[in-house]
């Protein structure tokens, strides 16, 4: 069935817009950010240990399970490889949370990313003091990768459109996840939203792994809750490099 005859009842697809974006930014959690060493390697007492825990590690890692061709979710056909920081990427479309995120179900991840860095940490800083708040404990202090990313492509856009607002909820997915499913079908590549965490703020979701280019490192960040919801937080730069001094990009072209 053509693409254009997909239909679930109330969902029309909203406008598409041509866009060029560099130095798009989400936030990691430092220790899912790949480094020379594997995490395991600190809880192994020796080689032969290690490779134990590597084994028992793949077995129920999703992100291989996927590049194997075992998550239904996701083909392993839409994954890549032999590009920079490849793992981070699949990951992305391959760890979902079994409730899902705002455009996207527990079947299968995007990538989210925002135009700008204080619309990524008000993100991470609003779901991580709702987990706190949960337990009514905000004591501790987690570090943070902030990794930047381009697009090049035609995204959905309800920025501006009319009959989205359900999709902006602040506390239910559902009708955000029922558009998601609706754009998917229809073979959408992502789409441009106004963050409900930070005031004009602009986020992207991509629904496709080969579009997310260029994946690098920036910044790093530490927030640090002491007894309150409203976490410190840290801001460790990173290094400018030499090529990087003088360059002019443009963020978006619409």
């Amino acid at each position: 069935m053509p693409a254009s005859n997909l239909h679930r009842p109330g969902w029309r697809e909203p406008p598409l817009t041509a866009m060029r974006l560099v130095d798009t930014c989400r936030l990691l959690p430092s220790r899912f950010v790949d480094e020379e060493d594997s995490v395991l390697s600190a809880l192994a007492d020796n080689q032969a240990h290690l490779q134990e825990l590597f084994e028992l590690d793949n077995a129920t890692n999703q992100r291989l399970a996927a590049e194997r061709g075992a998550r239904p979710g996701i083909g392993i056909d839409e994954l890549v490889f032999g590009v920079p920081n490849f793992r981070i990427i699949n990951a992305a479309f391959t760890y979902a949370r079994p409730e899902g995120s705002r455009f996207n179900d527990g079947s299968r991840g995007a990538w989210y990313c925002a135009f700008d860095a204080e619309t990524a940490l008000a993100e991470i800083i609003f779901h991580k003091t709702v987990e706190y708040a949960e337990i009514d404990y905000f004591q501790d202090s987690v570090s943070y990768q902030l990794m930047l990313a381009d697009f090049s492509a035609q995204f959905h856009d309800i920025r501006r459109a009319k009959g989205y607002g359900s999709c902006l909820n602040p506390v239910s997915y559902i009708a955000s996840q029922e558009l998601a499913a609706f754009l998917t079908e229809c073979g959408s590549l992502g789409l441009v939203y106004p963050s409900v965490r930070h005031a004009e703020g602009t986020n992207l979701v991509c629904f496709r792994p080969a579009l997310v280019n260029n994946v690098r490192k920036s910044s790093a960040y530490q927030l640090t809750w002491n007894g309150s919801p409203t976490p410190v937080v840290s801001v460790q730069k990173a290094k400018r490099r030499r090529s990087d001094k003088g360059n002019a990009v443009t963020k978006r072209q619409e």
